[in-house]
């Protein structure tokens, strides 16, 4: 099974920027589908953003952050990252990545985590 480690959180200010990272072991990340969610205090996991499989690397966003996010892979590498600029207080939260043998869009296709990684965003 393939196992995912989430880094690159800490405190920026609000306008700031930040990387997250995510690096899979086990098995070749070019298996599956990758995608960033998280998970603010006393709020449901949100679905943030995915990535395709193949070389195409066809992207999928959700509207509260698209045009501030960029979800990216390098599969030589077994690596993912969330490029996230124009930080707000709203964006404070547990980040996760996660991988899917399924469809990249459909949220529910995405069975294999990481344990997060802190994102605080100070106002």
């Amino acid at each position: 099974q393939v196992h995912l480690v989430e880094s690159g959180g800490g405190l920026v200010q609000t306008g700031g920027s930040l990387r997250l990272s995510c690096v899979a072991s086990g098995r070749p990340l070019s298996e599956y589908a990758l995608a960033w969610f998280r998970q603010a205090p006393g709020k449901e996991r949100e679905f943030l953003a995915a990535i395709t499989w193949n070389s195409r690397s066809i992207e999928y966003y959700v509207d509260s952050i698209k045009g501030r996010f960029t979800i990216s892979r390098d599969n030589a590498q077994n690596t993912a990252w969330l490029q996230m600029n124009s930080l707000k207080a709203d964006d404070t939260a547990v980040y996760y990545c996660a991988a899917s043998n399924g469809a990249y869009y459909l949220e529910g296709t995405y069975s294999y985590w990481g344990q997060g990684t802190q994102v605080t965003v100070s106002s």
